[in-house]
């Protein structure tokens, strides 16, 4: 599976931003996606994920409420749609996609970064 991710940019405190993530390969081998991101000098933090054989989404607490996690199937693309931007929110955003039986398959990122 190989995951390419875009969307990233530089938004103004309070704005919004929309990532996306497309997946191409064994696509039908995915069992759950998600985001990840990761500020300078910071751990990897889980953002939001969605499983495949549920349905279910989970939020880290700082973004529930201001964002949201969707996919489109036909398009095998997911998406993070980023509201009420936080100077905070600033990192490198990055998408994987969990394969049965394989294991988890990240992108390269996409940076967004929040000005005050």
């Amino acid at each position: 599976v190989q995951l390419v991710e875009s969307g990233g940019g530089l938004v103004q405190a309070g704005g919004s931003l929309r990532l996306s993530c497309v997946a191409s390969g064994s696509t039908f081998s995915i069992i759950a996606m998600g985001w990840y991101r990761q500020a300078p000098g910071k751990q990897r933090e889980m953002v939001a994920t969605t499983s495949y054989r549920s349905g279910s989404t989970n939020y880290a607490d700082s973004v529930k409420g201001r964002f949201t996690i969707s996919r489109d199937n036909a398009k095998n693309t997911m998406y993070l749609q980023m509201s009420s931007l936080k100077p905070e929110d600033t990192a490198v955003y990055l998408c994987f996609a969990d394969v049965i039986a394989i294991g988890r398959f990240w992108g390269q990122g996409t940076q967004v970064t929040v000005s005050s």
